[in-house]
């Protein structure tokens, strides 16, 4: 069953993404002054506990999603990007964002600013949803009521004609409570909600620079307009969760903002739709590095590469817009050569080709996020380990100038995702660096994590390990 979906909306600069951020106990909405930053739809797992008077209640669960400001480049505010872009263009796509929202929510939150009073704006919205038939889900909320002195102002809302609004402060939480309870019991009224829904079996982060086609390969893999898609370059700000099933298997995938330099961030909104980029690739399973066919490997790529490598993280590399990779006059195999020179350290990542726009390759490419998260959870035996690692060391051990004889005491893997092999050695200097390289494109060879990343950990043995090593004569010497 299907969770009851919460929709928030209301003009810009009302407090929307707060008030979402309030509800989850979390930061997931970007919240920012400048109108227009909230674009998408973002949703939310909300857990609801139940109200003081009904405690010992089981919690009910919905989707709370937050949506962009009505009219949102048309009030005050940075109309213009930072290239001169006129961003009203995007003003049709995020209303239908919006609309979509409505007709899908069970419960409507209509956020007013109670400290800027009932505004021009705020009438026009209210009579479109008088005009849209929403009235029978509709909540009044009052939002910046950050006190007592606040609720006169707050209660002028009621003058919209949809009944005593609740009051709250998104920022320090005032009247929050009150809200939660009332959603506790509309959620109950909609007959479903009473059980959280399953972990999805992956998350996949879809990263790569702006206008590479995220967006467009989201609602591919959604089958709907999930997530705004524009020409417009750093359309997508907040990192957006979508769920869906593909061959019954449920996934996460997670669109992000496009990635540019740092330097190049143009305000706050980029600074943290950039730390949220970061975030979602340290919550992802897998991630998609995302790369246009159409366009030079940049400076930006590689700096994902080497955030990805940093991480850990099993990576497809997937380059779209492959219908068009004629148009540069470079064959596959010449275009897979020039990938593998430009994003070094991730040449055991496997290559993906797709046309997002057209679907093509995509199955694909969630074939192969499926395998690399199913070889990164895997967990060797000790005793195979063992084996082939003293196996790799007999045929080549590390060597040292000085005439230091490398000595392996014994291997673990000690973690998953990344798989995390523990070596016990006598000098962990003698085999990082160069060593370590060979030591892991061998593993990949005889080991099933051929396309994911492995985190080595060279570590001395204590004093009780050596008694012990001692006892069961395990210490073996390489040349």
């Amino acid at each position: 069953m299907s969770l009851p979906q919460i929709a928030i909306i209301g003009r810009p600069n009302v407090g929307k993404s707060s008030l979402l951020n309030r509800l989850v106990r979390r930061r997931v909405s970007i919240v920012d002054p400048t109108p227009g930053v909230t674009r998408d739809r973002v949703s939310v797992l909300l857990e609801l506990e139940a109200p003081r008077d009904r405690e010992g209640e089981d919690p009910k669960y919905a989707e709370l999603v937050d949506t962009g400001g009505y009219g949102v480049y048309t009030a005050e505010g940075k109309r213009f990007d930072d290239a001169g872009v006129d961003l009203a263009a995007l003003t049709e796509d995020i209303e239908a964002q919006i609309n979509i929202a409505r007709e899908q929510a069970d419960v409507l939150l209509f956020v007013i600013d109670a400290q800027a009073g009932v505004t021009a704006l705020d009438e026009t919205i209210a009579r479109m949803l008088r005009e849209g038939g929403d009235l029978d889900k509709l909540l009044m909320v009052a939002n910046k009521v950050d006190g007592e002195s606040w609720i006169a102002h707050g209660l002028e809302a009621a003058g919209l004609g949809f009944g005593e609004p609740i009051v709250v402060s998104a920022s320090n939480g005032y009247g929050a409570r009150q809200l939660e309870e009332t959603l506790y019991e509309r959620v109950e009224l909609a007959g479903s909600g009473t059980e959280a829904p399953e972990a999805p079996e992956m998350r996949v982060a879809i990263v790569g620079k702006r206008n590479a086609g995220k967006s467009t390969l989201i609602n591919t893999l959604a089958g709907e307009p999930r997530v705004v898609v524009s020409e417009i370059a750093g359309t997508t700000r907040d990192s957006i969760d979508v769920r869906f099933e593909i061959d019954g298997r449920t996934l996460v995938a997670i669109d992000t903002a496009g990635a540019r330099r740092r330097k190049s961030l143009a305000d706050d909104v980029e600074y943290y739709a950039y730390h949220r980029m970061l975030r979602a690739i340290r919550r992802a399973d897998v991630v998609v590095l995302l790369v246009d066919a159409t366009d030079e490997v940049s400076q930006v790529d590689q700096k994902l590469t080497q955030e990805l490598q940093r991480q850990f993280k099993p990576t497809v590399i997937v380059v779209n817009k492959c219908d068009r990779l004629a148009e540069t006059n470079i064959g596959p195999e010449d275009y897979l050569q020039y990938l593998t020179e430009q994003l070094r350290g991730l040449d055991y990542a496997p290559i993906v080709f797709i046309s997002a726009e057209e679907g093509d390759g995509v199955s694909d490419m969630v074939a192969m996020a499926f395998n690399l998260h199913r070889q990164a959870g895997h967990r060797e035996a000790t005793g195979s380990l063992n084996r082939v690692v003293e196996e790799i060391l007999k045929k080549r051990g590390p060597s040292s100038r000085l005439g230091t004889q490398a000595r392996l005491f014994y291997v673990s893997q000690v973690d998953v995702n990344p798989p995390t092999i523990v070596l016990k050695v006598n000098h962990p200097k003698l085999f990082t660096g160069q060593y370590e390289r060979y030591l892991m494109n061998r593993l990949r060879e005889e080991l099933p994590y051929s396309e994911v990343p492995i985190r080595l950990v060279f570590s001395e043995r204590d004093r009780m390990e050596v008694n012990e090593m001692k006892q069961r004569g395990r210490s073996r010497d390489f040349e």
